[in-house]
């Protein structure tokens, strides 16, 4: 059998990601994890592609992959940062410029921030996901035009590229409104993530927004990992507690967990129990049932993110902060049964 990127990923002990970057011949990599991936692709006896021009001329844009817990930067999530990372190659070289990835694991912020090097990048692309207020401040020492991807606050001199969780979450009920259901209750998480604290925001502003009763009954908290969401959610339901005829999911991953809890505690999708996530991972479409879902391109956060970049470069970052959000589609599938 052929060897295929994920074999050479899972040898490499390095990200889909960056086995295509490696094999394409994108720049961003350091050389020598892209000898150690060339070289694994060869004892694989994987076909490598003639190495395509490098088309960096202006200068190079570094991209901040960090993980500050891990809960959600990282394998579960490993599809989603990966579509940043191909939006944002894409619009650099696009644009002349060459993308540089770093990848951080780090408690302390501060630490990072100190650690980095900002000499010979034009500006920097940072993934917030696992970054709170006080992880922000600290790029204030950074000289270089720095751009926040998959979080939003206020208040900053940055600009920030995400989505609009509250727009999105007001589509997922509206949905579950539209089938008939009134009982609607939440899957959340504890995890400390900006986007999941909007997405709490936005839950109950749509219920309210659709004059439906927030029970905290209905309200449930999970890790945001697969598996610790589906340990998390079948403690819950062994305590005796049932569960609403309509549940909204933070996001994908953890609807992964509670369909499974839900299932092996004999509850059945979508006749028993309806459920909504948030992202459409790739396993969404192939699930017992189809998952619906809210769909963000990634890929166009990305690429907005770049553009931004490339402007304070550009405009030698005097201009005001921008906070963009970005809105998406909302994807049904057989996860919801309709009542009326």
């Amino acid at each position: 059998m052929n060897a295929r990127l994920k074999d050479i990923a899972e040898k490499a002990n390095v990200s889909l990601a960056t086995v295509s970057l490696v094999i394409n011949a994108k720049p961003g990599i350091s050389d020598e994890t892209r000898e150690k991936i060339l070289k694994i692709a060869r004892e694989l006896n994987y076909k490598i592609p003639e190495s395509s021009q490098d088309k960096s001329k202006k200068g190079t844009i570094r991209f901040l992959k960090i993980a500050k817990h891990g809960h959600t930067v990282n394998r579960d999530h490993e599809v989603f940062i990966a579509d940043y990372t191909d939006g944002l190659n894409k619009e650099a070289l696009l644009n002349g410029y060459g993308l540089e990835i770093s990848t951080f694991k780090a408690e302390n912020i501060e630490d990072l921030i100190g650690s980095i090097d900002d000499t010979g990048q034009e500006a920097l692309i940072a993934l917030g996901t696992e970054l709170d207020f006080e992880d922000i401040t600290y790029f204030s020492k950074v000289k270089i035009p720095v751009v926040f991807i998959d979080t939003y606050y206020d208040y900053f001199n940055f600009d920030f590229i995400d989505m609009n969780n509250i727009d999105a979450v007001y589509k997922i009920i509206k949905h579950f409104v539209d089938n008939g259901h009134q009982e609607i209750g939440f899957v959340r998480s504890p995890v400390k993530v900006k986007n999941f604290r909007l997405r709490d925001i936005g839950f109950k502003s749509a219920m309210k927004h659709f004059n439906l009763p927030y029970n905290e009954k209905n309200v449930f908290s999970v890790d945001s990992t697969i598996d610790g969401a589906y340990s998390d959610m079948l403690q819950i339901l062994k305590k005796g507690t049932k569960p609403p005829r309509a549940l909204f999911a933070t996001n994908d991953v953890i609807a992964y967990g509670c369909i499974k809890a839900l299932k092996e505690t004999g509850y059945s999708i979508p006749e028993d129990v309806s459920i909504i996530g948030f992202d459409d991972l790739p396993m969404s479409a192939v699930m017992d049932p189809p998952l619906t879902t809210l769909k963000v391109s990634k890929t166009r956060i990305a690429k907005i993110a770049m553009k931004h970049a490339l402007i304070r470069v550009e405009k030698k970052n005097k201009m005001p902060a921008e906070k963009v959000l970005v809105g998406g589609d909302f994807i049904p599938r057989k996860s919801v049964k309709t009542l009326n």
